[in-house]
């Protein structure tokens, strides 16, 4: 079972050979060996280990075909999907269209996300860090607009 209060943290990995990227110790520990990788939303990639993706994918199927929201969220998430398995050293190469969708170049930033890792281009996480710290007052009271209403 996956225990969410460990997938938390920030880690940094350099892109080697062939887009191979070697997936932080903690992470693999939490994840586990046989993992899901797919596209995310701001251009960042999303990892899960196979039980969750089971629950993601529970999730995007449970809602109606015929509603055009639903199909695009299924594209989106579930036609990139690609299964990976790290090699000893916890080493996967990133598929070509994946690495793409990222704009990865040298360097990646891995994201705890209590049940997801989020996986984005050190540059392009430093410029979402610094647009969320820019705007953290009205993400916040976004977020309460949000609750208050839904």
């Amino acid at each position: 079972m996956l225990s969410p209060t460990m997938l938390i943290g920030e880690y940094t990995s350099k892109i080697g050979e062939r887009k191979r990227v070697a997936i932080p110790k903690k992470i693999r520990q939490e994840l586990g060996d046989k993992l899901i990788l797919t596209r995310g939303y701001e251009n960042a990639l999303v990892m899960v280990n196979t039980e969750m993706w089971e629950t993601l994918a529970k999730e995007v199927i449970n809602g109606s075909f015929i509603n055009k929201n639903i199909r695009d969220t299924s594209r989106f998430l579930v036609g990139s999907a690609s299964e990976l398995e790290p090699d000893p050293q916890g080493r996967v190469v990133i598929p070509s269209g994946l690495y793409q969708h990222a704009g990865f170049t040298k360097e990646i930033v891995f994201i705890g996300l209590v049940n997801w890792v989020e996986l984005w281009d050190t540059q392009k996480w430093n410029e979402r860090m610094s647009y969320i710290s820019d705007n953290s007052d009205q993400i916040s009271e976004e977020l309460i607009k949000a609750t208050q209403n839904g």
